[in-house]
């Protein structure tokens, strides 16, 4: 049985993708775990625009106050603080990581603005990573930008990378585009070898007792994994980067939906937190049985094949699939 599948110009023996899970990814003795686990790649934890900035800045500062007074000053740095590691750390963790496992390492970069920041991805491709990925999150609110404004803000993103890498560059994608078939083709246009559906985005809460609005993490459901898994089948052959499926993946089947919709790997991270690294052997095996009961030898038979353009029906990734759902359900409970 062959799991072996390609992402971004990479051969990955599995599908299952450990992702940006902080608390994990940090611990290099994890990352080998989740190599002898089963994990095709690892997607690092993100290093932040604002600790990049934030690390420069404050490099300046100290580097031009303490100019006239003592030389330990020009070593002094100030540790960033709500950020786990910084820019020279998360390098470091780069190359660690690539010297203790044999499966590919992306990194990844998380950013809302065109700016210098996006410099420090050719560092991070000096420092071995395999791939980058690019995780644009950006909440707009300003009353006076417009949906193209916030669209071309992605494309100079992606552009201003992939000007100073040559490595495989995916960016994460929020699902709130009023076309999200336009974007996808924008991105293509503008050089992005790959595309992760899609980012979640964290909503704060509000603390009624502190009055105080905190952040507030809810790991995914299964039920999450329903958007990603309709636009990759949507988008599946009708662009050249490769897609990667994240949100809501917890078992093999959920795996197995995601490349028969078109993704070439499944990031999972929600379900890793709550079971632990060795899930990722649970949810292979679940794929390896049903492959086996249905008779697939190789991934590679299963990606693209429920894709829109290979579905009988393509309509039933659009509209009349609403039309259908709601016509369709019967309530638990007979209405009077």
């Amino acid at each position: 049985m062959d799991l072996t599948t390609n992402y971004l110009g990479l051969t990955l023996r599995s599908p299952i993708v450990p992702s940006a899970a902080a608390p994990l990814t940090e611990n290099v003795d994890n990352i080998r775990k989740m190599e002898d686990a089963g994990a095709g790649a690892v997607v690092l934890h993100s290093l932040f625009e604002e600790q990049i900035r934030q690390e420069r800045e404050e490099l300046h500062h100290h580097l031009t106050y303490h100019a006239e007074s003592f030389a330990e000053a020009l070593t002094y740095f100030p540790e960033p603080d709500i950020f786990h590691v910084g820019t020279e750390e998360y390098l470091n963790h780069i190359r660690r990581a690539k010297q203790m496992v044999d499966i590919p390492i992306i990194a990844s970069l998380n950013g809302s603005t065109i700016g210098g920041w996006t410099d420090f991805a050719s560092q991070i491709q000096e420092a071995g990573a395999d791939a980058l990925e690019l995780n644009i999150y950006f909440v707009p609110t300003d009353f006076h930008t417009t949906g193209a404004q916030v669209e071309q803000n992605y494309i100079d993103i992606v552009r201003a990378v992939k000007s100073a890498v040559t490595i495989p560059v995916a960016v994460k994608l929020s699902p709130f585009f009023s076309n999200m078939a336009y974007m996808a083709k924008r991105l293509e246009e503008s050089g992005a070898d790959g595309l992760v559906l899609f980012n979640r985005f964290y909503q704060p809460d509000i603390d009624i007792d502190e009055l105080e609005v905190r952040p507030n993490i809810i790991l995914s459901t299964p039920q999450a994994m329903r958007l990603p898994m309709r636009w990759i089948a949507i988008l599946y052959g009708r662009i050249l980067p490769e897609m990667a499926a994240t949100g809501g993946i917890h078992k093999g089947q959920e795996v197995i939906k995601m490349l028969m919709a078109g993704a070439k790997i499944a990031q999972v991270c929600s379900v890793l937190m709550r079971h632990g690294i060795t899930h990722i052997r649970e949810i292979e095996n679940e794929m390896k049985h049903w492959m086996i009961e249905h008779e697939y030898e190789s991934v590679q038979q299963m990606i693209g094949s429920m894709s829109q353009i290979n579905c009988p029906d393509e309509s039933a990734f659009e509209r009349a699939q609403y039309m259908r759902a709601v016509q369709t359900y019967k309530p638990a409970i007979a209405l009077s």
